[in-house]
This record gives C-alpha cells, structure tokens and sequence, in this order.
C-alpha cells in the first residue's frame, strides 16, 4: 500500500476516531469544554466518572496517529519543492501537529479534573484552563485547513466547492479560537459556532481523504 492511499485511509479512521471516542464522552456523561455547564455539575460529573473516563481515552492516540499519517500523505501529494503556492501545505501540516500536541493536554487535563473533583477551586481552575486551551487550539485546525486548501487550490487537486468548504471552515474555526478568552466558564455564545466548524473541518478531511484513495 502505498502512503498516499494509507493516508486516505487514515484520514477516514481519523474522523471516524473522533466520532467514537465523542459518543464515549458523552455515554459516559462527561461535559465537554464550552458545553455551558455550571462548576458544580462539571464537578460532579468528574467526581463520579470513574473508570468511564479511561475507555473512549484509549482511542486518543490513535486519532492522532491516523491524521498525522493523513497530513503527511497530503503534504506529499501537494508541496512540490521551493516557496510556491504549493508550500501553502507546509503550514497545513505544521497546524496539524500543533493541534495533535494542545489537543493531547486536553485529554489530558480530563484526568486532571477527575482527580481534583473533590477540591472546588481546583476544578474551577483546571476547567477554565481545559476550556480556552480547547477554544485556542481551534486556532490550529485552522491553520491545516487552510494551509492545505490553498496549496491544493493551488496545484488543482481539490474541486471548487471543497475550497468553499475549506475556508469557511477555516473561518469558522479561527473566530471561535479568537473568541476563546470569553469562554473560561465554558458559558459562550459562539461556541456553536466553533462546532460548526469542525463539523466542516470533519467534511473537509473525508474529502481529502477519497481524493487521496482514487490517486
């Protein structure tokens, strides 16, 4: 199997990663960052979780493993050397690892709130911490989604309508970053707007993904 078809395969795992490991949280009724939960719900929630917080954590990894593996096969398809439009990639691939490292201290601090939960105020403080580091690291997908949107408009890999898609997604996803000071207590109003986001950003990578396969 070549990378390029490996790459569109993992992209293709990597949202569909996503989506378990979400449905696990929310199973096990886990509140997520910029859910507009009050402290003392988000306390209990993580005072009770128990061993429910690990089983979708274990997927983590590799959701990250499979869009690293998706960026590089991207990158390959797309930088053609030099300082051209194509080096657009290289900040989409540099916004991917950025987001795989801030997104691990998420999942992270998921494990630390669950062993705070007793202590109040450091709950307050790590839930505020997990929730702007969240909201910032939106600031990320960004980056990848355009960096690689505009380096495949560029070379002509990627139709009209996906390009459409990838800057508004970009768009989205870059306000709701800049946005994410407000959201401490996990109470904003543009927090919908960073799902829709990502929603798009979700598309975005299935359609990188089967252009990648049909290579």
């Amino acid at each position: 199997m070549s990378v390029i078809t490996a790459a569109g395969i993992a992209g293709l795992g990597f949202v569909l990663t996503a989506i378990v490991v979400n449905v696990g949280y929310v199973r096990a009724r886990l509140p997520f960052p910029a859910a507009a939960e009050g402290l003392d719900a988000v306390t209990d929630a993580f005072a009770t979780v128990g061993a429910r917080l690990r089983r979708p954590s274990v997927l983590a990894p590799v959701g990250w493993l499979c869009l690293t593996v998706f960026a590089a096969g991207v990158l390959s398809v797309l930088w053609r050397g030099g300082s051209g439009v194509s080096a657009w990639a290289l900040v989409g691939f540099a916004g991917v690892l950025m987001q795989n490292v801030a997104f691990m201290c998420v999942e992270a601090l998921r494990f630390g709130l669950a062993a705070a939960a007793h202590d109040r105020a450091s709950t307050a403080g790590l839930w505020g911490f997990s929730n702007v580091l969240f909201g910032f690291n939106q600031v990320f997908l960004a980056m990848a989604v355009l960096g690689f949107t505009i380096a495949g408009a560029g070379v002509g890999f990627i139709p009209t309508w996906h390009i459409g898609l990838g800057y508004v997604s970009a768009a989205l996803l870059f306000i709701s970053a800049a946005a994410s000071p407000y959201n401490a207590e996990g109470t904003s109003r543009l927090a919908p707007i960073g799902l829709i986001g990502w929603l798009g950003w979700a598309g975005w990578i299935i359609a990188y993904s089967i252009a990648l396969i049909r290579l």
